[in-house]
């Protein structure tokens, strides 16, 4: 797939462009990095450590638990507002984790190629995987994105950081940003009977802010779902996202008191954003 998608990337030292030579990319300036061998390619550039990215724990649980299909939903909701919007050409996954969402999308445009970036090494070992149409990229979505001006036509980012002006350089004129963000109701159960972080009711409000001077909202679509899940199923969706940093003994023993066939809500709302 590097071979595809080399076009796409570019050197996180100088900017410039990337071409693959066997399991080597390189750049006219003779930067050079190799294809690890779990598959994927860390472009990460610029001074100091990057961001904390998703522990292997963390990067487990959330394997296991999308791999049961419980948040489906959002995945088909996902897919069908990118199809819907889509306008041809590369899809760019920012925050992509183990490239389970990109691979739905890719999934429903034949023939396109995608790009899964995300910080986590661990992340990247399981997007490498994800879909024979993607390649990933280990990268800091907080710095200069490893991505040529203008090259993709999509860019999604599902429950991930963003960073409005690098999505906005990256998108070609009239690219899309897909956005899936979780609604104040989302794990409502959970964050009552475990005390979890709660959700802001003002985050679709701060998101359109956050956009507002690079992306205009096109449409959203709200999806919720039930879902019933067992001890060890609520211990992976707490364990996947960012209550994992504030995991406790006591919040595992609350988390295998509760029952094993535990009511839950699902709620998100996928929205698209057209480049400014």
């Amino acid at each position: 797939m590097f071979n595809d998608v080399a076009r796409l990337l570019a050197c996180p030292h100088c900017g410039r462009g990337l071409q693959p030579a066997g399991r080597t990319l390189r750049c006219p300036a003779n930067h050079s990095f190799d294809l690890a061998r779990q598959g994927y390619v860390s472009l990460l550039g610029g001074r100091g450590a990057p961001g904390p990215g998703d522990t292997a724990e963390m990067v487990a649980a959330r394997a296991g638990f999308l791999a049961s299909g419980h948040y489906a939903p959002i995945a088909e909701a996902l897919a069908d507002v990118t199809a819907a919007t889509h306008t041809g050409g590369p899809v760019l996954d920012v925050g992509a984790g183990t490239g389970h969402y990109l691979g739905r999308v890719l999934d429903v445009l034949p023939g396109e190629i995608g790009v899964a970036l995300d910080v986590s090494k661990y992340a990247s070992r399981r997007a490498a995987k994800a879909h024979p149409r993607a390649a990933a990229v280990l990268a800091d979505a907080w710095r200069t994105l490893p991505v040529r001006d203008a090259a993709f036509a999509t860019a999604l980012n599902v429950f991930a950081p963003r960073n409005a002006v690098e999505t906005h350089r990256v998108l070609r004129p009239g690219g899309h940003l897909v956005v899936v963000t979780p609604n104040s109701g989302h794990l409502a159960e959970l964050v009552s009977e475990l005390d979890l972080l709660t959700v802001d009711e003002r985050k679709q409000q701060r998101l359109r802010d956050q956009l507002s001077d690079h992306f205009e909202p096109v449409r959203s679509r709200r999806c919720e779902f039930a879902m019933r899940l067992t001890a060890e199923e609520v211990a992976a969706v707490v364990g996947m996202g960012p209550n994992a940093w504030h995991s406790t003994e006591s919040l595992s023993a609350r988390i295998a008191a509760l029952p094993d066939s535990f009511p839950i809500t699902g709620s998100v709302t996928v929205s698209v954003q057209r480049r400014r």
